[in-house]
């Protein structure tokens, strides 16, 4: 094996994931934390008041950060697909049913938040936007991944479902670039990498941090389920019992 594929070889190794991925989750889960609460109390507390939608726009905090990762991880969940697809990993397999019901909760919250921001903005809870109409169709597609694999015998669920996740990932571009292609309601983007924001910085820097912290919430609620998703999966195997059995002091 050449050692420039050794670091993917060995991220496809259960025990090896279970036993790193405990310190990445102890560390993102303290820094989501830290740059949330920091971030939010910034946001919500000491940046100024909108000069159009006064402090109806402080909704941001949690709608653009979740909004950014509801995409982000579904694009994580396409490349885990196309890993199990092509090199039959089947710890991509796990990552995705860890990673599956996160993205869900997160397109759900999205939504609900750009549906409670909506209503003081735009006069209404919901339209049929271009923006608003293809992020529904994100939360079905994870919906579907999720309600597609039980509903399948074993051995060919995770194959399906990461075919499911890797054909749907068309719809990412088109949340993206739904505000450029169509006159919609929806705003354009908050952040562009390419420009400078429009926003004061008083504005986008606590917005900026927010959205860092939630994808280390994420990724440590990803981590925590996949972590449990390997004991469960690999319980007959040693490595697995003999960590059940330091834990429980056997």
């Amino acid at each position: 094996m050449s050692r420039r594929w050794q670091w993917f070889h060995r991220w496809g190794s259960p025990p090896y994931v279970f036993r790193v991925g405990r310190r990445w989750q102890i560390g993102f889960g303290l820094v989501g934390f830290a740059l949330v609460t920091l971030g939010w109390i910034w946001g919500l507390a000491f940046a100024p008041v909108d000069y159009q939608q006064g402090n109806s726009y402080r909704i941001i905090f949690l709608h653009v950060p979740v909004a950014f990762l509801a995409q982000s991880l579904y694009i994580g969940v396409a490349v885990a697909g196309v890993v199990l697809l092509v090199w039959k990993m089947k710890l991509a397999d796990a990552a995705i049913q860890a990673a599956l019901p996160v993205g869900a909760i997160l397109t759900f919250l999205a939504l609900a938040t750009g549906a409670i921001w909506g209503k003081p903005t735009w006069g209404t809870y919901w339209v049929w936007d271009a923006r608003l109409t293809s992020m529904l169709f994100l939360l079905f597609l994870y919906l579907g991944a999720m309600a597609l694999r039980p509903a399948l015998p074993s051995d060919v669920a995770g194959k399906a479902v990461a075919l499911l996740l890797v054909v749907g990932v068309i719809n990412i571009p088109i949340i993206k670039y739904s505000v450029e292609w169509w006159n919609t309601l929806h705003q354009g983007a908050t952040l562009k990498l390419t420009e400078k924001p429009a926003m004061p910085p008083s504005m986008w820097i606590p917005l900026v941090i927010s959205i860092f912290g939630i994808y280390c919430l994420a990724a440590y609620a990803v981590l925590a389920r996949l972590r449990t998703l390997l004991l469960i999966k690999e319980s007959k195997s040693q490595w697995a019992r003999s960590y059940a059995e330091e834990r429980h002091g056997l």
